[in-house]
């Protein structure tokens, strides 16, 4: 019998409302851009969750309300079973459990903080001693390749930003959580960095019993590092499956195209023209049916029609395409 799952998102949505103009207001209209719209999925503990998808598909907008940084207009966050903000689940015990590692390095340090004193910062606003804070903090800048005599008291413009990333992960660690979500966390960084730092949070996963949600656009980080990976697209979940099994075999149209965006390093195997053409629509007004099926090689008519759900291609794999769905009146021959 398998675990429960750890994290748990049910029916998750966040619409951000429009200004609203003169003409908006006599008409009683308010717009919303649906950034993220009814996602469902979980994260099993121990395991690397990748999360990609085009620029605007909703990825950094979950990994807030995961965070619930940004209140969700429906749905909920089930962390070990209990509902985030609930009497059983405050938010501060929440946030001790589940932290987060932000794309930029630089913003997200205090510049009026010493390095040290950045990392203790959190476990004191827990309850921590100073005492005990900076000792964990010295520990955890010598675990991320830091070492304390020469770094704890520097200030964050005085670091580079692979290593302003490393005292980022370290202050994440602060609070010894179960969980770190990384929104693209390596992608500011030069590829021989990015190495040293993956490699590193590899380390520190297996040293600290952690659970990754993992965010980027770099397909070949994602594969290197998930062990499942969910592709997003408009806001909603079009697939989920393990990393090998979705790379290999993938079976949403979109997946596919995705995937087919990474270079080719074999001058004979060189992508000659683009699976998918034109750019992906409003997410103001988004396609009705499937939001994929304007852009999408293999739509039938029906998929303007239907939306798709998220259902079992085979276990574990999941996939939300009318082609996949019995009796959804998509016609098998079409294919691609």
């Amino acid at each position: 019998m398998s675990a429960p799952p750890l994290l748990s998102i049910k029916g998750l949505t966040k619409h951000f409302p429009l200004k609203k103009n003169l003409f908006d207001s006599l008409l009683n209209r308010g717009d919303v851009v649906r950034a993220v719209d009814q996602i469902d999925f979980d994260v099993q503990p121990g395991e690397t969750l990748g999360v990609v998808g085009e620029s605007g598909c909703g990825k950094s907008t979950t990994a807030r309300l995961l965070m619930q940084l940004i209140n969700p207009t429906a749905g909920e966050v089930i962390f070990d079973g209990m509902r985030v903000g609930s009497r059983d689940l405050p938010l501060k015990e929440f946030r001790r459990q589940v932290q987060m590692v932000f794309q930029d390095s630089y913003a997200s340090l205090n510049p009026r903080l010493t390095i040290e004193d950045s990392i203790a910062f959190g476990p004191q606003v827990h309850g921590v001693s100073k005492q005990e804070s900076l000792a964990r903090a010295h520990d955890l800048l010598e675990r991320v390749g830091l070492a304390p005599a020469r770094f704890a008291a520097r200030y964050t413009h005085e670091l580079s930003g692979g290593q302003r990333q490393r005292v980022n992960i370290a202050r994440a660690l602060a609070l010894q959580p179960r969980v770190v979500i990384l929104d693209e966390a390596v992608s500011a960084l030069d590829k021989s960095v990015e190495a040293q730092v993956l490699n590193l949070l590899l380390d520190l996963k297996d040293a600290f019993h952690l659970t990754y949600v993992f965010i980027s656009h770099d397909l070949n980080v994602v594969r290197f590092i998930s062990d499942r990976v969910m592709v997003m697209y408009l806001g909603q979940v079009v697939e989920i499956g393990p990393a090998d099994g979705l790379f290999d075999h993938p079976a949403h149209p979109y997946t596919r195209a995705l995937l087919s965006s990474i270079p080719a390093m074999d001058p004979e195997h060189r992508t000659e023209k683009a699976a998918i053409s034109g750019d992906p629509p409003n997410p103001i007004n988004p396609p009705s049916g499937c939001r994929f099926h304007t852009r999408c090689p293999a739509a039938q008519a029906v998929c303007s029609q239907r939306a798709p759900t998220l259902g079992k291609l085979h276990s574990p794999h999941l996939v939300a395409c009318l082609m996949y769905e019995p009796d959804s009146g998509y016609q098998a021959k079409a294919i691609a």
